[in-house]
């Protein structure tokens, strides 16, 4: 009878606080029903940058686990094959090659095959996670010798698959006949509006959702016209948007979204009805500048930039500022933490979270393996990550009301409802002691799952601070306590590279008992938390060793990784920029900026051409200026102004200059 009570009293709790599912006797639970949003714009993206099927198939108990709903592929279709299928993401391959399409067939050296990719889509769906592919209709490989036939006997031969312009580059972005029929970074541009093309593209669609994919993603959309765009052929109709996200199959379940990148002339909020939803590309650049600054105030978090449709898709980062802007310098992983968790608690927008190359930090662009194929860094499940992921899930159809703590705005508080608050705190320590919308009652913080924190007549109240870069969870109803993730890792102090003829590797196993480990794919041998593996030189394969770990947790969920031991004299990569006299960059004059330019170079060594705004740009017409380096550079940074304005910002590190960049303002 006391048994029975006990159960029949727990029960009674977890109906009268909202709880999902708690664990009633203290004991650890063993719920793996992660109860992941049934809708992709609900949820939050995790983008698994240049990830292949099989690895992403073997995380997706990880991903779950870290409450992501959806993850976003790299473009699965068959793609150029570049220096001679070097896998490195820099160096001795490029991560690139998979956005030159050759054909649109699903599968490719990069990523693996269609029925991997199938395989992947099916485990995705068992697990509530939805499924979308980045496509690339906008373009191919410049090296038009590598085209499938069957792509060009399908559209009617080479001279149709492109616009009769397409040899021309880009000169002013605000043409949205140049912007949607040129040339645009050297990639020819397809003839999105040739009937036979779109046919054929089409069929990929189908086959990607026959496949399990449950939305796109658009490279280069802006560059694909609009309805009522302008044609280079009279009688031409550009309907290819239209085609694309009405005449495909389970049309109405499909959710599409273009990459837009927000400037002259980008039609985003046009853009936005038409597909669906869109990139919010300066709602990005503002998040970074913001947490980047300590200064999250309300009228920067608020508005998305993209107009009064607010359908799009917001990120703190996306693969293309991470690698073209310098933004991989700029941002710490705390950093672009405090930014996730400020856009993901948000009502409004879709957040997706790029994952960052493995190893990777503010020293070292392409991390610790430098590797395609293999998951990225961690961080994707950092705690704070996954405590915000939850919240978001468990607050949807809450509105959102956002608040600067105390009118302070080196915080923000962003409140769902009555229901539940997130506080990130990007400065000093953070005294909390202010209003809320949260309903009286006491809240244990989802990070850390101890701190208290009090609400009474509308007064938020703990008495111990937010510390800086600290991000906060506060939320009652919804909750559930889910089992402890399983994970296995090597060493943090382990290199990658080697030089030597054996690596000791140190091996890591949390929540669970033991873990296994294979080398190059053979024999699986169990380990302990703290054991060791000796890998041999000898054993590598074009210098390549590869090492593989398993476990599963006491509930079931599965975890992995893969590591890829390169030998350090042959890894190919060079990522210094050497920039000399008299090479050039160009810039594009944002706009409301005066007519005098300056740039202002320098290196890491506090080296510079002149002192602070630089050297007067040469105006070259259609907003474009030009800068000619006085000196020869190694790596240099440069930092474009009018003497007021600049860019990037204050604080934030310069561009990374190389000779004939062309540079613009996100």
């Amino acid at each position: 009878m006391k048994r029975l009570t006990s159960i029949l009293l727990c029960a009674a709790l977890i109906l009268t606080a909202g709880f999902s599912l708690v664990s009633c006797s203290g004991g650890e639970s063993t719920n793996t029903d992660y109860n992941l949003t049934k809708n992709i714009s609900d949820g939050a993206i995790l983008h698994c940058f240049c990830w292949d099927f099989k690895t992403i198939t073997n995380s997706l108990d990880d991903i779950a686990a870290a409450g992501y709903s959806t993850i976003q592929t790299s473009p699965i279709n068959e793609c150029l094959v570049g220096e001679s299928g070097g896998m490195q993401l820099y160096g001795d391959g490029k991560w690139y090659y998979h956005f030159q399409p050759t054909d649109y067939k699903i599968g490719n050296y990069q990523l693996g095959t269609r029925d991997e990719f199938k395989t992947m889509c099916k485990k995705a769906d068992e697990l509530g996670i939805k499924v979308i592919v980045d496509v690339v209709a906008n373009h191919t490989t410049p090296t038009t010798s590598a085209l499938n036939q069957n792509l060009l006997d399908a559209v009617g031969g080479i001279d149709k698959l492109y616009h009769k312009n397409n040899d021309k580059d880009i000169s002013n972005w605000g043409d949205r006949l140049q912007c949607t029929t040129y040339k645009m970074g050297g990639l020819p541009d397809i003839n999105t509006e040739n009937k036979a093309y779109q046919d054929y593209f089409i069929s990929f669609i189908n086959d990607c959702i026959e496949c399990g994919a449950d939305g796109f993603r658009y490279d280069a959309a802006k560059h694909i016209a609009l309805p009522d765009d302008p044609t280079e052929t009279d009688g031409v109709e550009n309907n290819f948007w239209t085609r694309v996200t009405k005449e495909i199959k389970n049309a109405d379940k499909i959710f599409n979204y273009g990459e837009v990148l927000q400037g002259d002339n980008d039609r985003i909020g046009d853009y936005i009805n038409t597909i669906g939803a869109c990139t919010a590309s300066s709602y990005g650049s503002k998040i970074r500048s913001a947490v980047m600054q300590c200064d999250v105030d309300t009228a920067y978090v608020e508005d998305l930039k993209v107009g009064s449709n607010e359908s799009c898709v917001t990120w703190v980062e996306s693969h293309d500022n991470y690698i073209n802007d310098g933004n991989w310098s700029a941002m710490d992983d705390e950093l672009v933490i405090d930014g996730w968790a400020i856009i993901a608690a948000r009502a409004k927008g879709t957040p997706l979270f790029f994952d960052r190359p493995y190893g990777c930090s503010t020293d070292n662009q392409w991390g610790t393996m430098n590797r395609i194929g293999t998951s990225g860094d961690m961080f994707y499940k950092d705690k704070r990550v996954t405590a915000v992921n939850f919240f978001r899930n468990a607050m949807v159809g809450e509105e959102e009301n956002i608040t600067n703590p105390d009118e302070d705005s080196t915080s923000v508080q962003i409140c769902r409802g009555n229901k539940g608050a997130v506080i990130v705190n990007t400065a000093k320590e953070l005294k909390v002691d202010f209003e809320t919308s949260l309903a009286d009652g006491t809240y244990t913080d989802r990070v850390d799952n101890k701190t208290v924190y009090t609400v009474k007549d509308g007064k938020l109240s703990c008495d111990t601070p937010i510390p800086e870069y600290g991000v906060v969870v506060l939320y009652n109803e919804g909750y559930t306590e889910y089992a402890a993730p399983a994970t296995v890792k090597i060493s943090d102090k382990v290199s990658c590279l080697y030089d030597s003829e054996t690596i000791e590797v140190p091996l890591e196993v949390k929540n669970a008992d033991e873990g296994t480990y294979s080398v190059n794919d053979g024999k699986e041998t169990k380990y302990k938390d703290g054991d060791k593996v000796t890998l041999k030189a000898s054993d590598a394969t074009d210098g390549v060793i590869t090492l593989t770990l398993k476990t599963e947790s006491k509930a079931g969920q599965k975890t992995y990784m893969k590591y890829y031991f390169t030998n350090a004299n042959i890894t190919g990569t060079d990522t210094t920029r050497y920039v000399e006299k008299g090479d050039k960059v160009t810039f594009e004059k944002p706009e409301g900026w005066g007519d005098t330019l300056y740039a202002y170079v320098y290196d890491d060594s506090d080296g510079q051409e002149k002192p602070w705004p630089g050297t007067e740009m040469k105006k070259l017409g259609d907003g474009k200026y030009e800068h000619s380096f006085l000196y020869d550079w190694e790596n240099p940074f440069i930092i474009f102004s009018d003497g007021e304005n600049q860019y990037p910002g204050k604080n934030e590190q310069g561009l990374p200059a190389e000779k004939d960049s062309d540079f613009k303002m996100e």
